[in-house]
Parts: C-alpha cells; sequence; structure tokens
C-alpha cells in the first residue's frame, strides 16, 4: 500500500476537520465493536487437551510444562526465532520481546504466567539475552517436539520439500525457525489444554509500537516484513526515517 504525501495533505478549518474526525470515530467505534465480538469468539473456541510430556531447559535443570504456570491457571508462551547454532536471535521477534517486560508485570496479577522458548538449547542465546537486558523467562526447548508441534520450527525435510505447514495453510520456502504465540490453560485438576495460537501478521497485537504509529501521520511507514526494525542496541543516526513501504497481509 502506498504511503500518502503528508507534506500535500488536506488543510482545512477547525470546524471542517471535527466534522471528519466524528465521522471517522463511528468506523473506529464499530471496529472496537467487532474486535470485542472477535475476542469473545475467540474464548469461546473449543480446546485440546495437551497429553504429550514436554521438557524444557531454563538452567536449572528440566521443567515441564505444568511448571511454567506458576501458581496461575493461564500460560502465555511466545516462540521466539533462535535455532541452533545462531549467535543472535531474529531482529522482528527481539522487536516484539522489547514489549514484553512492562506487559508481563501485569499480566502476573492477572492470573497469567508469561514465557518466552526458543528451540536453541539453552547456553546458545545466554549471550544475546544478556546483551538485549531482557528479564522475562526464556526457556528451551532443545530435544523436545514442543516447537515442531506448535507449528514454528520445521525439519530438514519439510525444509527440503520447498513447502512448510505454518499459520494454519501451506507456506513456500519456509524457515527452520518462524514465530508465534500459544496459549494454555490448566483446570483445578492439573489438566493442561492448548486453547490458541496466532503466527505471522496476527501478532501484530504484541506491538504496542505499531499502535502508537498507526496514530501519527505518516502511519508505520514500513517495507516488507518490518524491514525499518533493528535491534535496540544497533540504532544509529543513519537508520533514522530510511524506512518505506508496507507490510502485507496476515
Amino acid at each position: 500500500m502506498k504511503q500518502p504525501n503528508v507534506e500535500q495533505h488536506a488543510v482545512v478549518s477547525r470546524q471542517e476537520w471535527l466534522a471528519a474526525r466524528r465521522e471517522h470515530l463511528i468506523q473506529e467505534k464499530a471496529l472496537s465493536r467487532q474486535r470485542e465480538q472477535l475476542n469473545a469468539a475467540r474464548r469461546a473456541l473449543p480446546w485440546v487437551r495437551v497429553d504429550k510430556d514436554y521438557r524444557f531447559d531454563g538452567g536449572n535443570g528440566p521443567r515441564r510444562l505444568a511448571d511454567l504456570f506458576g501458581h496461575n491457571s493461564q500460560l502465555v508462551v511466545y516462540h521466539f526465532m533462535f535455532g541452533d547454532g545462531w549467535t543472535q536471535g531474529c531482529p522482528n521477534c527481539s522487536f516484539l520481546a522489547d514489549h514484553f517486560d512492562g506487559a508481563n508485570l501485569h499480566l502476573a496479577h492477572h492470573d497469567v504466567s508469561f514465557v518466552v522458548i526458543s528451540h536453541a538449547p539453552w547456553a546458545q542465546f545466554q549471550p544475546f539475552r544478556q546483551r538485549m537486558g531482557w528479564r522475562f523467562e526464556w526457556l528451551s526447548s532443545a530435544g523436545s517436539d514442543f516447537n515442531h508441534d506448535f507449528g514454528v520450527s520445521f525439519t530438514p525435510e519439510e525444509q527440503a520439500s520447498g513447502q512448510i505447514d505454518y499459520n494454519y495453510q501451506p507456506l513456500a520456502g519456509g524457515a527452520e525457525e518462524m514465530p508465534g504465540l500459544s496459549v494454555f490453560y490448566r483446570n483445578g485438576g492439573g489438566e493442561i489444554f492448548h486453547t490458541y495460537s496466532t503466527y505471522a501478521r496476527g501478532l501484530d497485537i504484541l506491538i504496542g509500537a505499531h499502535n502508537v504509529l498507526d496514530l501519527t501521520p505518516k502511519g508505520r511507514n514500513e517495507g516488507p516484513i518490518m524491514n525499518w526494525v533493528r535491534f535496540h542496541d544497533r540504532y544509529t543516526d543513519s537508520t533514522r526515517h530510511s524506512c518505506c513501504g508496507s507490510q502485507g497481509e496476515q
């Protein structure tokens, strides 16, 4: 989608602006109601019982999926792209991760545990984590089927076929690691259920910076796959205002 030329934008009187703004508010309220309906439909989706005994490494011995809930009944897992042998994580996953710590403080007081899980061995992403300064819990699923079962890691055979199953549809030319988010619920009897997963542009809701940019005259002003984004310790004056274009659909 071509971005508007803000230098040639319409300039009107305050009364004309108010009329246009009130008209736009009608659309915003309609979208809010539609979002509430979509959220209700999401909560009404059926669940799948999780019977497999997944194990994770957090540096202090193995952890089971049940352990990740702590005292809460709800668990949110962000599938962070960091594969075996990588020296740093995906820049776009890192952009999302920059938003996690602030929200996690509040989630922990609302019956929600939040963890990040990657496919690489735990020791491999510790230098990168320290560099980024993140505080959220970040675990490894190395040696388990967790990432593959939840649609974010793919075998060499799947990659060699030229098509992977990602975001509930075939995707040509997918990578070994892809981003995603999965949600789980634990009932009073200790049973665990998979309630929801989302991928690709479905993760956009996690990015607070995008919501702010959407309010500005230039909007996100981004190229394909957020190509303006840098690791937060890699921005320089030369990267300012270098973005253009628009990201594709989910």
